[in-house]
């Protein structure tokens, strides 16, 4: 850390490149779901929200609605959901408006 300080003395501002490749340990970090609308019913969708301790998941009328800003990965919607849920794999989340956080994914199971 030093050094960069140093460097960042002598020559300004100094950012380094991002990685051209992903780090390996990078893909067993915990990561929001990835839902299945075709296996999400509104009962699982209300279970799921109610289990959800971050507040991240809820309802409107025919979306499970996915605040990615709020997730915090802990991953009981994945355990409780089955195959309805599983990690996206998408570690890298950034975005230019807090919108664009707030995923819509359709309702489209049959009720059991």
């Amino acid at each position: 850390m030093a050094l960069w300080f140093l460097r960042g003395l002598r020559r300004g501002v100094v950012t380094t490149g991002y990685p051209a490749v992903v780090d390996a340990w990078a893909r067993t970090l915990p990561t929001p779901p990835a839902f299945d609308p075709r296996q999400l019913t509104t009962e699982l969708v209300d279970e799921l929200a109610d289990l959800c301790p971050s507040g991240a998941l809820s309802r409107d009328p025919q979306n499970l609605v996915l605040d990615i800003g709020r997730c915090s990965a802990c991953g009981l919607c994945n355990a409780r959901a089955g195959g309805a849920a599983r990690p996206s794999a998408a570690f890298e989340l950034t975005a230019t408006s807090r919108g664009r956080l707030v995923v819509h994914v359709p309702i489209e199971g049959a009720a059991p």
